[in-house]
């Protein structure tokens, strides 16, 4: 799925699509692996819940294997692992597949009222 809140990224593009995009919106990178269950169960749920934030948040799909740099830039220790960024910088992560409700709840405490 490609839209212009939901979108994959490579390392070549993360400056510009995540660091700089985050300051106008809150940009949630999924780092995940098509070789991973959980990353398989997690995708559809944050495809589901992002739409519903009409913009204030973005998702960005990094595919981890093909962008082993990013993952170890942000010191990743296993997949999914979900990165909040917010002008610029990391607010927040988790990792794992989570429920729909833990993902909207995460995304609802860290976001400011509209």
């Amino acid at each position: 799925m490609s839209s212009p809140l939901i979108f994959d990224v490579t390392e070549a593009d993360f400056e510009r699509l995540v660091l700089e995009a985050s300051h106008a919106a809150l940009v949630a990178v999924d780092f995940w692996a098509d070789w991973c269950p959980p990353c398989r169960a997690l995708t559809p749920v944050l495809e589901r819940v992002v739409p519903d934030y009409a913009g204030r948040v973005r998702l960005a799909k990094v595919e981890a294997d093909e962008n082993m740099r990013l993952a170890g830039r942000y010191r990743l220790r296993g997949f999914p692992t979900v990165i909040l960024f917010g002008k610029g910088l990391e607010i927040d992560r988790f990792s794992s597949a989570r429920a729909e409700g833990f993902v909207r709840a995460f995304l609802d405490a860290r976001l400011a009222p509209a």
